[in-house]
């Protein structure tokens, strides 16, 4: 009897043990569920339009399940707004505001920059490789900084990176006769291709090292280069979690790079430092400037950041993984379009061999920047259907009410603004899927509005690298086009997939593959 009441009065313990932990459970998911959505009117509450957030999500979550690229997020709330100068959002619990009316946005970015100055993302406070990098720096600090930096791409300082781009081209073109691409030709992975020059183009132009990727694609340059933005569920989380709700990298110490990016991007940097030290040698390229600008300031501290350590690498960390991706990208996806619009390849290819000829069989720094206009509408035309960095992200740093608006938007509120919705509006873009470089004809351009097109972001935010971007960029389009037809293959997927767990515009697949076939065209 005894053994009996004890049985009973221990599955009694053990019931009354499950349901407190059920109670415990209900009442913290109550308790996080009303903390989730205590903002949730705050759109409502000021007359502004919004889109019904889910409860911890906000407006953001196909994005957490991998299912939708911010990209096309905002490009979803751009198109369900059509007619309004911004609506509401809500990223997780966090109320921000989207804008919609170009006039909004040529404030925000250009006339009351003084009230939008500095970007939302932000890395680990501990991440001083990251935090440092110029795009995450804050004001004053980042204007000083932008300031000295200009000094890498003066026109000056761009002829000469394009001395050393004309070198990292050769390896191109052996690579390109080596796969044997006679006859019908052979099926090429053109991203993959891009990725090889402009690791070959970045390496060689700011830091004096010739790697030859198309010989050796297993450097690690490149790995690391190609690894911060490698897309995997985690890293895609990482990086939408510095983007777009920077609050949560402190708590998972999310860094920009990664570690092992971190470790072999202070190891490179600080190795070419000792060694143009030691050799005296001056190239004028980026190891040279962010030496002179140590030696110059070293002993200054412009609000927490010293050029040198972490701050100083950080500038050259930052060159690399922005440059690498974003180039290659564009030139895989102007290929891809080029291939698939053969009277586009056609009046290109014309334009790039009458350009050489007329150089005396030359490519040369002034053809190049200056004798090719229809190059140039060809890859404006793919960078307004692909912007790569597609979302334009802006913080309040003191309170500010929008022009003829009773809108107030508080200090520390985050602004979005999406190219791809601006970009596929056909108030500015007629037939926007459609490819078509002669939107930006001489005759045309002029027709789209100011702060309707901004694939490198517009006012003094902007990129700073864009001349240099699109020399080689340039470059790779001509090195291929003006000895090689491009034509889709069984493997090119048209329309192009893109990747939904990228913050970045990029391919489902990280591939763009075509058929290249080699040209009997004598220069």
């Amino acid at each position: 009897m005894i053994g009996t009441n004890i049985v009973i009065t221990t599955n009694n313990w053990i019931l009354n043990g499950i349901m407190a932990v059920i109670m415990l459970m209900i009442i913290t998911v109550v308790v996080a569920y009303l903390f989730m959505t205590r903002k949730f009117n705050y759109w409502k509450k000021r007359g502004v339009y919004e889109v019904k957030p889910v409860a911890f999500f906000g407006n953001m979550t196909n994005c957490i399940l991998g299912k939708r690229s911010p990209s096309f997020i905002f490009k979803d709330l751009y198109d369900k707004t059509k007619g309004l100068p911004h609506m509401g959002l809500y990223i997780f619990d966090k109320p921000c505001l989207l804008l919609r009316d170009r006039e909004i946005v040529k404030d925000v970015l250009i006339r009351d920059f003084d009230y939008f100055c500095d970007r939302t993302m932000m890395c680990s406070p501990t991440d001083r490789l990251g935090r440092s990098t110029l795009p995450l720096l804050k004001e004053p600090t980042w204007k000083i900084v932008r300031g000295k930096l200009t000094r890498v791409f003066t026109s000056h300082k761009l002829k000469k990176m394009f001395d050393f781009m004309m070198e990292c081209s050769v390896d191109l073109d052996s690579y390109l006769d080596s796969l044997g691409l006679d006859g019908k030709g052979k099926i090429v992975d053109v991203k993959d291709l891009f990725i090889n020059l402009t690791t070959d183009i970045i390496s060689n132009t700011a830091f004096g090292v010739k790697i030859n990727s198309f010989r050796n694609p297993n450097n690690e340059f490149r790995i690391k280069g190609k690894k911060t933005t490698d897309f995997t569920l985690k890293r895609g989380l990482e990086l939408i979690m510095v983007f777009f709700y920077p609050e949560i990298t402190r708590l998972f110490n999310i860094k920009l790079f990664g570690a092992g990016c971190n470790r072999f991007f202070r190891k490179f940097f600080w190795d070419m430092v000792e060694q143009r030290t030691q050799s005296g040698k001056k190239r004028g390229d980026l190891v040279d400037i962010l030496i002179k600008l140590k030696e110059e300031f070293a002993d200054q501290d412009f609000n927490d950041f010293k050029f040198d350590g972490d701050d100083l690498v950080a500038q050259a960390a930052i060159f690399i993984s922005g440059s690498l991706e974003t180039s290659s990208t564009t030139m895989s996806f102007a290929l891809y379009e080029i291939a698939i619009h053969p009277e586009v390849q056609n009046k290109l290819r014309k334009e790039i061999l009458d350009a050489v000829r007329e150089a005396g069989g030359k490519i040369t720094y002034e053809m190049v920047t200056i004798s090719l206009p229809y190059l140039d509408m060809v890859l404006s035309e793919t960078m307004r259907m692909y912007p790569v960095v597609s979302v334009l992200d802006r913080e309040v740093v003191k309170s500010y009410k929008i022009p003829n608006s009773d809108l107030v938007i508080e200090k520390g509120m985050s602004v979005y603004i999406s190219l791809l919705g601006m970009h596929y509006d056909p108030e500015y873009f007629p037939n926007p899927e459609e490819f078509d470089p002669e939107r930006f004809s001489p005759d045309n351009i002029h027709k789209i509005p100011s702060c309707a097109y901004m694939p490198f972001g517009e006012g003094p935010r902007k990129c700073i690298g864009i001349r240099f971007g699109f020399l080689q960029m340039k470059l790779g389009i001509i090195k291929t086009l003006y000895r090689y037809e491009v034509t889709p293959c069984e493997k090119t997927t048209i329309p192009m997939k893109l990747n939904p767990k990228s913050p970045i515009i990029s391919t489902m697949t990280g591939e763009v593959c075509l058929n290249i076939r080699k040209l009997d065209i004598e220069v």
